[in-house]
Protein backbone atom coordinates (compact mmCIF):
# COMPACT_ATOMS: atom_id res chain seq x y z
CA UNK A 1 0.00 0.00 0.00
CA UNK A 2 1.38 3.56 -0.95
CA UNK A 3 0.78 6.17 1.25
CA UNK A 4 0.27 10.15 0.61
CA UNK A 5 2.68 12.51 1.78
CA UNK A 6 0.24 15.05 1.52
CA UNK A 7 -0.51 17.10 5.20
CA UNK A 8 -1.93 19.69 6.59
CA UNK A 9 -0.18 22.02 9.53
CA UNK A 10 -2.85 24.65 11.34
CA UNK A 11 -1.27 26.73 14.39
CA UNK A 12 -2.99 29.05 16.17
CA UNK A 13 -2.03 32.12 18.80
CA UNK A 14 -5.05 32.43 21.14
CA UNK A 15 -4.88 35.61 23.36
CA UNK A 16 -6.96 36.42 26.27
CA UNK A 17 -8.09 33.10 27.47
CA UNK A 18 -9.12 32.44 31.12
CA UNK A 19 -6.42 31.76 33.08
CA UNK A 20 -8.08 28.82 35.03
CA UNK A 21 -8.51 26.90 32.37
CA UNK A 22 -4.83 27.47 30.90
CA UNK A 23 -3.54 26.59 33.80
CA UNK A 24 -5.07 23.30 34.28
CA UNK A 25 -3.13 20.14 32.45
CA UNK A 26 -5.69 17.44 33.39
CA UNK A 27 -8.97 19.97 31.64
CA UNK A 28 -6.41 20.75 28.84
CA UNK A 29 -5.76 17.05 28.76
CA UNK A 30 -10.01 16.35 28.25
CA UNK A 31 -10.07 18.78 25.93
CA UNK A 32 -7.41 17.73 23.74
CA UNK A 33 -8.59 14.11 23.39
CA UNK A 34 -12.35 15.45 22.34
CA UNK A 35 -10.98 17.38 19.89
CA UNK A 36 -8.88 14.94 18.39
CA UNK A 37 -11.94 12.66 18.44
CA UNK A 38 -13.88 15.03 16.76
CA UNK A 39 -11.46 15.64 13.95
CA UNK A 40 -11.12 11.99 13.53
CA UNK A 41 -8.00 11.11 14.50
CA UNK A 42 -6.82 7.91 16.48
CA UNK A 43 -5.40 9.05 19.54
CA UNK A 44 -1.97 6.81 20.43
CA UNK A 45 -0.73 8.59 23.46
CA UNK A 46 -1.02 11.86 25.73
CA UNK A 47 1.41 13.39 27.35
CA UNK A 48 0.65 16.49 29.76
CA UNK A 49 2.82 18.45 32.25
CA UNK A 50 1.24 20.89 34.92
CA UNK A 51 4.32 23.75 35.19
CA UNK A 52 5.10 25.57 38.65
CA UNK A 53 3.95 28.31 39.41
CA UNK A 54 1.61 28.13 36.56
CA UNK A 55 1.56 26.80 32.50
CA UNK A 56 0.85 23.47 31.25
CA UNK A 57 1.80 21.47 28.08
CA UNK A 58 -0.42 18.60 26.39
CA UNK A 59 0.69 16.69 23.13
CA UNK A 60 -1.74 14.58 22.13
CA UNK A 61 0.08 11.76 19.76
CA UNK A 62 -2.54 10.36 16.78
CA UNK A 63 -1.99 8.07 14.24
CA UNK A 64 -2.27 10.61 11.81
CA UNK A 65 0.41 13.15 13.32
CA UNK A 66 -0.26 15.15 16.46
CA UNK A 67 -2.04 17.94 18.65
CA UNK A 68 -0.42 20.00 21.12
CA UNK A 69 -1.05 22.89 23.19
CA UNK A 70 1.72 24.79 25.13
CA UNK A 71 -0.50 27.90 27.98
CA UNK A 72 1.01 30.84 29.06
CA UNK A 73 -1.73 31.05 31.49
CA UNK A 74 -0.31 34.70 32.85
CA UNK A 75 -0.59 36.21 30.08
CA UNK A 76 -3.87 34.69 28.57
CA UNK A 77 -1.90 33.00 26.04
CA UNK A 78 -2.16 29.30 24.11
CA UNK A 79 -0.09 28.20 21.33
CA UNK A 80 -2.40 25.26 19.42
CA UNK A 81 -1.12 22.98 16.44
CA UNK A 82 -2.46 20.19 15.15
CA UNK A 83 -0.89 18.39 11.96
CA UNK A 84 -2.66 15.64 10.15
CA UNK A 85 -0.98 13.17 7.02
CA UNK A 86 -3.71 12.29 4.51
CA UNK A 87 -6.70 13.54 3.72
CA UNK A 88 -9.42 11.66 6.10
CA UNK A 89 -8.48 13.90 9.28
CA UNK A 90 -8.98 17.91 8.79
CA UNK A 91 -6.86 19.68 11.77
CA UNK A 92 -9.27 22.90 11.45
CA UNK A 93 -11.72 20.82 12.88
CA UNK A 94 -9.61 19.87 15.85
CA UNK A 95 -8.51 23.65 16.03
CA UNK A 96 -12.34 24.75 15.86
CA UNK A 97 -13.06 22.36 18.85
CA UNK A 98 -10.12 23.90 20.69
CA UNK A 99 -10.81 28.08 20.26
CA UNK A 100 -14.89 26.73 20.85
CA UNK A 101 -13.75 25.19 24.22
CA UNK A 102 -11.34 28.25 25.25
CA UNK A 103 -13.33 31.10 23.45
CA UNK A 104 -10.06 33.42 22.80
CA UNK A 105 -10.31 37.37 22.97
CA UNK A 106 -8.39 36.95 19.44
CA UNK A 107 -6.81 34.31 17.79
CA UNK A 108 -4.42 34.24 14.68
CA UNK A 109 -4.16 31.27 12.71
CA UNK A 110 -1.91 29.86 9.60
CA UNK A 111 -2.14 26.71 7.96
CA UNK A 112 0.65 25.48 5.84
CA UNK A 113 -0.04 22.30 3.13
CA UNK A 114 2.71 20.08 3.11
CA UNK A 115 4.41 16.95 1.44
CA UNK A 116 3.13 18.19 -1.69
CA UNK A 117 6.70 19.88 -2.82
CA UNK A 118 7.26 23.75 -1.69
CA UNK A 119 4.86 24.29 1.49
CA UNK A 120 2.22 26.73 1.14
CA UNK A 121 0.88 29.10 3.85
CA UNK A 122 -3.12 30.10 4.18
CA UNK A 123 -5.29 31.97 6.24
CA UNK A 124 -7.66 29.27 7.58
CA UNK A 125 -11.21 30.96 8.39
CA UNK A 126 -11.91 29.70 11.70
CA UNK A 127 -15.37 28.11 12.97
CA UNK A 128 -16.00 28.25 16.54
CA UNK A 129 -18.43 24.67 17.40
CA UNK A 130 -21.28 24.60 19.20
CA UNK A 131 -20.34 22.45 21.76
CA UNK A 132 -22.84 19.82 22.72
CA UNK A 133 -22.75 18.36 25.78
Amino acid sequence: MEYSTFGRHVAVDAWGVDFEMLNSAEFLQNQMVEAAEACGATVMSVQSKQFEPQGATVLVLLSESHLSIHTYPERGFAAIDCYTCGETVDPQLAIDYLVSVLKPEKTYAKKLVRGLGEMTVETPEMQPLELVK
